[in-house]
């Protein structure tokens, strides 16, 4: 069972905060989605760079592959919540979007032990219906974002067109075309130190 029921979340970094975290530290934050693609050469950067990286899974797209995630994990990843089924949250019943957080979370606990403190919602959209599901949920921070590293370049939802101390990033997959995540990740940690900037801990910070 999930955790008791709780007012709100005691966070949530939403569209109109700008995907970023508060911090003057020189600091930006790396996060991949879904969990579709299962690079083992991903698993040797993040162990090798010390990498703090979030994966945010959703179960329905790990499928079988939970032993990749494992491995991550054991070098230093943190999982977090991306939902069961990816499902569009917003204006979903209560029950639905409960079913939908709360079934990863005890996803993620029977596989890991853990239950994560963190959630994305597919595709970044949600109501207050959502935050309540993911605080009843045992969730304390939804986690947009405010750029994303995609197969060419990186882009940005709104604001200046270069990284800032806090912002989230996201690395998008693409098992069909592109480079894959190890290769973006690599592109992406040079514009990061190009910036001055260096690759924080998430769960340090929320």
């Amino acid at each position: 069972m999930c955790g008791a029921r709780r007012a709100a979340p005691s966070r949530a970094i939403a569209p109109r905060a700008g995907g970023r975290v508060p911090t003057r530290d020189p600091v930006v934050f790396l996060t991949y989605d879904d969990g579709a693609e299962r690079d083992p050469r991903f698993v040797h950067m993040v162990r090798d760079l010390r990498l703090p990286v979030s994966m945010f899974l959703t179960d329905s797209v790990v499928g079988p592959g939970y032993g990749h995630f494992a491995r991550l994990r054991a070098v230093g990843a943190a999982l977090e919540n991306h939902t069961l089924d990816h499902a569009a949250l917003r204006g979903l019943p209560y029950p639905g979007q409960r079913a939908e957080i709360c079934g990863q979370q005890d996803k993620l606990h029977a596989r890991f032990g853990v239950r994560p403190r963190l959630f994305r919602p597919p595709y970044g959209t949600y109501d207050t219906t959502t935050l309540r599901a993911a605080a009843d949920c045992g969730i304390t921070a939804v986690v947009l974002w405010r750029a994303a590293m995609g197969p060419a370049e990186l882009t940005f939802a709104h604001g200046p067109h270069r990284l800032l101390p806090g912002d989230v990033v996201t690395v998008d997959p693409d098992e069909l075309s592109g480079p894959g995540l190890r290769e973006r990740t690599a592109r992406l940690l040079r514009t990061v130190q190009g910036q001055g900037l260096t690759v924080g801990h998430l769960e340090d910070y929320l």
